[in-house]
This record gives C-alpha cells, sequence and structure tokens, in this order.
C-alpha cells in the first residue's frame, strides 16, 4: 500500500482540469449525540501514514473540541465547526486558526458548515426543537446572525448544504412520518420548510446521522439535485431530488442497516450521475460490513463495493478532478479509492470524522480532540 495517497493525489492534480470535482439515532437520536465526551487535549500523535512525502498533516487548533463540520474553500482557506459552539477558520493553510464563534453559543452542537469564501459561511446545530438553528456570518466571523431557530420539538435538524450561493437546504428527521426539508433562496438569510407532498412516507425508526455534514449534499457544479442519506431503519435509504427539494424518490442501499447505530453515515457526488455512500455502526469494535456503495445513475440503483473500508466510515469526498480517486475516513483510519469506490484501501490509522477537498488541489479532514489536518504534498 505504501505510496496509495500521495500516488493518487498526484496522478488526480496532474489530470486535466474538469467540471465535477466534489468538495463536497434514529428514532431516539441517539445517532446524533455518538459519544462525544472529549479528553483534555494532549499533544497529538502524528497519523500512521503509509506516504512520507504526501501525508495528512495535523495543524495547530489550540483546542479539544470535537468537530464533525468542515468546508474547505481553497487549500489555504476552511471552516471547522464542531462542540461547544466553536467554530474556527484559517486563511494560512492551517499554519493559524482563528476562533470565530458566535457569541454565546457555548451550549450549541455544531456539526455542519457550508462556506462561500473566507467571509461567508452558515453553520447548523443540532438537536431537538430549538437546539436546531442556522446562523450565518457575512465578515470572516466577526459577527454572526441567527438565520432560522426551529420551533417544532418534533424536529431535529441533521445537516445543510448548498446548491449555489443563493439555493441552499437542510434536513431534518421525520416529522409526522415524513423526512422535513427547510430551504433558502438567499444564500442563508431566510428560510422556510417546504411541503412534504412530495416525500416519500420514511421507513420505521428511519432517520439522519449529524456525523460528518455529509448525510446531505449537492454534486459539484450547481444544478438542481440533491441527495440525502439514513439508518437506523431496517433499510438504510437514499434519497433524491432533481428540483432543489420539493419532490424526492428513495432507493436503497446496500449498506447495513437495522438498528439505530447504522446505516449510511456520508454522500459524495462528483457530478449528477456519479456517488459515493460510506457508513456502517458507529460504536466503536462493532462490525461494519458492507461500509460503502456506488452509484452511476444519479442514485436510481447502488451496488456495494467489492472491497469496502474495513470499519464505519463518517465522511467521503472525492479528489480534485478526478473520476475514479476518493478518500473516505472515520474514527479508526483514512481509505483510498482509484477505481470509483469499487475498492478501497485503508491509507491512514488517524481519527478523523470528516474530509473535504477542492478545486485547486487542498483536502482537510477533521475530528475529535480538536484534530484538524491538510493533505501536504511533498
Amino acid at each position: 500500500m505504501t505510496g496509495l495517497l500521495g500516488a493518487a493525489l498526484a496522478l488526480a492534480l496532474a489530470a486535466p482540469a474538469r467540471a465535477g470535482a466534489t468538495p463536497t439515532a434514529p428514532a431516539t437520536h441517539t445517532a446524533h449525540t455518538a459519544p462525544t465526551a472529549l479528553a483534555a487535549p494532549k499533544a497529538p500523535k502524528a497519523p500512521t501514514t503509509v506516504a512520507s512525502a504526501d501525508a495528512w498533516q495535523l495543524t495547530p487548533t489550540g483546542t479539544d473540541v470535537r468537530f464533525r463540520g468542515l468546508a474547505a474553500v481553497d487549500r489555504s482557506t476552511a471552516w471547522a465547526a464542531g462542540s461547544k459552539g466553536t467554530v474556527l477558520r484559517t486563511t494560512d493553510a492551517g499554519r493559524s486558526w482563528r476562533n470565530v464563534s458566535p457569541p454565546g453559543a457555548e451550549g450549541l452542537e455544531l456539526r455542519d458548515v457550508e462556506a462561500f469564501d473566507a467571509r461567508r459561511a452558515v453553520v447548523l446545530a443540532i438537536g431537538e426543537g430549538e437546539a436546531s438553528r442556522l446562523l450565518r456570518t457575512e465578515d470572516g466571523g466577526a459577527t454572526w446572525t441567527e438565520a432560522f431557530r426551529n420551533t417544532d420539538p418534533r424536529a431535529f435538524y441533521d445537516c445543510v448544504t448548498f446548491l449555489d450561493r443563493r439555493h441552499g437546504l437542510a434536513l431534518s428527521d421525520p416529522v409526522d412520518g415524513r423526512f422535513r426539508i427547510l430551504a433558502t433562496r438567499d444564500g442563508g438569510r431566510s428560510w422556510e420548510v417546504l411541503p412534504d407532498s412530495g416525500m416519500p412516507a420514511a421507513l420505521p425508526g428511519e432517520a439522519g446521522f449529524a456525523a460528518s455534514g455529509q448525510c446531505l449534499v449537492t454534486a459539484s457544479g450547481g444544478g438542481k439535485d440533491v441527495w440525502f442519506a439514513t439508518g437506523g431503519a431496517a433499510t438504510a435509504r437514499i434519497f433524491h431530488s432533481a428540483d432543489r427539494g420539493r419532490t424526492w424518490t428513495a432507493t436503497d442501499s446496500p449498506v447495513p442497516a437495522g438498528d439505530p447505530a447504522r446505516g449510511v453515515f456520508a454522500l459524495a457526488f462528483r457530478d449528477r450521475h456519479h456517488g459515493l455512500a460510506v457508513g456502517g455502526d458507529y460504536r466503536a469494535g462493532q462490525p461494519s460490513p458492507r461500509a460503502a456503495a456506488v452509484t452511476g445513475d444519479g442514485g436510481r440503483t447502488w451496488s456495494p463495493a467489492g472491497t469496502p473500508p474495513p470499519a464505519y466510515r463518517s465522511g467521503v469526498a472525492w479528489l480534485p478532478h478526478s473520476r475514479t480517486a476518493a478518500l473516505a475516513v472515520g474514527p479508526t483510519g483514512t481509505d483510498l479509492t482509484r477505481d470509483g469506490g469499487r475498492t478501497w484501501s485503508t491509507v491512514d490509522t488517524g481519527s478523523y470524522d470528516t474530509v473535504d477537498c477542492t478545486p485547486d488541489g487542498g483536502c482537510w479532514a477533521s475530528g475529535e480532540k480538536g484534530r484538524i489536518a491538510r493533505l501536504a504534498r511533498g
């Protein structure tokens, strides 16, 4: 496996630029609150990697919070959102991080962040009732505005995504038997609940996972397509909308579910046809067979990976400008595919919850104990 990560990235960056490079508990919400207790900060060990020249390089965040939300803007700029209402931003490739957390947000659990650039971003706080909120900044985090606060005690928002700079969606677990979609048409300044008449009925126990900010995703290059992933029910499903969330279809995935801790946790689409799904069982020590799947028809059908990651994975991203290379991350390591998701190989054993890559060749990952890393090229 020596050099797989570095070799794949080098091949991807050498390829001609093309459109379609995506940076991209259940019923009782136990999946949303997967253990986040954090130890006192320690000097992190360098992750065990298979390539010395190209590897995840930990950056000095100065905190021990868990960052499940990550938005990479480019090789130099990234945002991270995590527990204790924490938001960090870097504009110097991770050499330093600025704490730009919303004032008074210490009690919020931030699980997703979507950034347009170094100044504009939207963060999602999760939880039942009023714990679910959306906040927006236009000045790099110097000030924040609360754009949405959930007032329905039955709703629990999991993820947020943007199709372009104006149109965005947020996903809630089922209310009255159907998943709820929140929409914005003004870049996140205001939000409205969409009608649920075009949403298929949820299965008993079905919900999304607020584990990595990737349970609701769009394809690179804009458009109207959006997908979300579920678990907890007898079958893990992947929903698709081709009209910005007005109407949806649901497809069974081969990733095992049947338990509140199991299902599809993350999706990534490099275009409107080619997508990846990863997941498994988030409980430590539990097996996660068939933890990855792939589609070539926009999610109408999904096939299991022939050689999936060996354990639960919560985040996934296509490498820049590549039709075949992608990374999947989880608490026990990073896996690489070079054949579009059919086979995966472990290339790093560091713990990460989510991963994001940018068109200019930047890849970032974040997770527990303040860990944020940048893929450094030798």
